[in-house]
């Protein structure tokens, strides 16, 4: 499995600069090499992140959670996100599955992770008590 070199560059700019709240990555069949699906603005909210999730398609995301501690500081949480729906194909599902650790290892800062195969798996709630 290749890594297309844009979703590296994305998310250094989403951990860096902050330029994206949510990055969506998919894996071409016919080139077997993840790239670079949806970028969400940093306005974008977490109900358009999963909104961008297909309901019976795989996918990788990240999703960069701001928040408030209990101390009054701002603080922030990138999340991986490994999609994989009970309606999407098996061979999908096997094919990300196997090839998410070394995806995930691209993607120095990551500081979560969620394995979802419905929307109730990431819910706000989860992405919120995850984050504390």
């Amino acid at each position: 499995m290749y890594v297309n070199d844009e979703c590296v560059l994305k998310f250094l700019e989403l951990k860096s600069k902050r330029n994206y709240r949510f990055i969506v990555y998919k894996i071409n069949d016919q080139t077997q090499q993840v790239v670079v699906e949806k970028l969400g603005g940093p306005r974008e909210t977490y109900e358009d992140f999963a909104s961008s999730l297909p309901p019976k398609e795989c996918r990788y995301a990240v999703f960069d959670y701001d928040f408030i501690t209990a101390e009054n500081c701002q603080r922030s949480k990138i999340f991986f996100v490994a999609w994989a729906p009970d309606g999407a194909r098996v061979r999908s599902k096997m094919l990300y599955a196997s090839s998410k650790d070394k995806f995930k290892r691209q993607l120095d800062g990551i500081q979560a992770e969620l394995q979802a195969t419905d929307p109730s798996e990431m819910s706000f709630d989860i992405i919120k008590s995850r984050a504390l």
